[in-house]
């Protein structure tokens, strides 16, 4: 049974809260996840949870967040392109790097899984991605119709996400990052900067 009342240090225990929601949401997914199983993992009451983050829905928010700040990454790899000729490679090239590191993609596992079932999930997970991450890439690359391409490159992502690391499938799975450069970045590249039929 999980002791009552406040556990000695707030941020030992906020931290504990939040490594705990991290596992929960990772393996259970956001319905499947509850704020007494997130207590149990850290070892606390529920009321701690929800007075550190009030509902469900808020412990989630600040479950996921990543280790960086997209505005801080995205412009210095845009920098490097020059007229961004090589940009679907740079952000798909990022975009595998946080999924096969270990610390980020059990965050990243979270949201997806949640976003395919929980419609509050899946705002968040379009925002984040129109907004923080593709968003500020495309805006950079300074082409028309920013918000189409951003969400043309989200969809491709999101679909890659699910296939490779959710759903698994074979051989998507297992395909090189050389591989999935070759068979994405192009696509990638017309969607950030070529012709998307818009007239």
């Amino acid at each position: 049974m999980s002791p009552a009342g406040r556990r000695p240090g707030k941020t030992d225990t906020r931290q504990a809260i939040l490594d705990a929601a991290r596992d929960c949401f990772a393996e259970s997914g956001y319905d499947g996840t509850t704020i007494r199983a997130i207590a149990a993992a850290a070892g606390v009451d529920p009321a701690l949870v929800h007075h550190f983050f009030g509902a469900k829905s808020e412990l989630f928010a600040a479950a996921v967040s990543l280790p960086f700040s997209p505005r801080e990454v995205l412009p210095p790899l845009l920098e490097a392109t020059g007229e961004g000729d090589d940009a679907g490679e740079r952000i798909l090239r990022m975009f595998l790097g946080l999924w096969d590191d270990d610390a980020t993609r059990r965050r990243l596992l979270a949201v997806v899984r949640s976003a395919v079932r929980y419609d509050a999930a899946a705002a968040m997970l379009r925002t984040f991605l129109s907004r923080e991450v593709i968003g500020t890439f495309v805006r950079t690359l300074d082409t028309p119709d920013a918000e189409l391409r951003a969400t043309l490159v989200g969809s491709q992502l999101i679909g890659l996400a699910i296939a490779r690391y959710v759903v698994k499938i074979p051989p998507l799975a297992t395909a090189s990052t050389a591989d999935l450069v070759a068979a994405y970045g192009p696509t990638l590249q017309r969607y950030l900067t070529g012709n998307i039929g818009i007239v």
